[in-house]
């Protein structure tokens, strides 16, 4: 028990990922936020909304993510009182990456911004550890994106539906938890296009098992007498 110290930073451990599609954009994160090898929460939600029309995935420190979030969230309320009108994602996100660069040395998070308007339609801009600024056709970030990067070379495509970027987003989550320790719990989705905003939820236990994956178990004796699982198909 000596490794396992409750005092640690929490950390959103995490698997985050931003994908345009034709006409919006969808965010997508687990849920597990950890303090070190302790699951502090295994059901968070890590994709905060900044206006009606923008939202943040947040990875890394959970206190640091949080507290960004809350200052752009300040920042964007005053100016879209003063211009009378939305703010723009480009705004927003260069507000988080403002935030981000001149605090670099004390900042732990990496965040991607989605969201749709009226100028540019939908939107992703990646800000990374140290305050870069990327607008990408999709962003992804956290532990779990490690595991991400050669499945998105090969599944993303440019004009997919928001059936298809929904169910890519689903399916690149599931399988950054089936590899990743700091990722896990459930699947939270954001889609946002011209006609607002949906949320959508997947329960652990609804997700893809993936190569050697044990499917969810209300008993022990039920884990040991279960079959050996499926190889994975894509």
């Amino acid at each position: 028990m000596d490794s396992l110290n409750l005092d640690e930073p929490h950390s959103m451990g995490t698997t985050i990922i931003g994908v345009t599609y034709d006409g919006g954009v969808v965010l997508g994160a687990d849920s597990r936020t950890s303090t070190g090898v302790y699951v502090a929460n295994r059901a968070s939600d890590k994709i905060t909304q900044l206006t009606d029309n923008v939202y943040v995935c947040r990875s890394g420190s959970a206190a640091d993510s949080q507290i960004v979030s809350d200052y752009v969230r300040y920042f964007l309320h005053q100016h879209t009182i003063q211009l009378g009108q939305p703010a723009t994602v480009k705004v927003a996100a260069n507000l988080v990456r403002l935030l981000s660069y001149n605090n670099k040395n004390m900042l732990q998070t990496g965040l991607i911004v989605g969201g749709w308007d009226k100028y540019e339609g939908g939107k992703i801009y990646g800000i990374p550890l140290g305050g870069t600024i990327l607008e990408q056709p999709f962003a992804i970030g956290g532990s779990g994106s490690s595991y991400l990067y050669g499945f998105f070379d090969q599944a993303w495509k440019e004009g997919m539906t928001k059936e298809e970027a929904e169910s890519l987003m689903v399916k690149a989550v599931s399988l950054a938890i089936a590899r990743d320790g700091a990722s896990g719990g459930v699947v939270r989705t954001v889609t946002i296009n011209a006609d607002g905003v949906t949320r959508n939820f997947y329960p652990g236990d609804t997700l893809p098992l993936w190569h050697e994956e044990i499917p969810a178990q209300n008993s022990l004796l039920d884990i040991l007498s279960a079959p050996s699982p499926e190889p994975m198909s894509m």
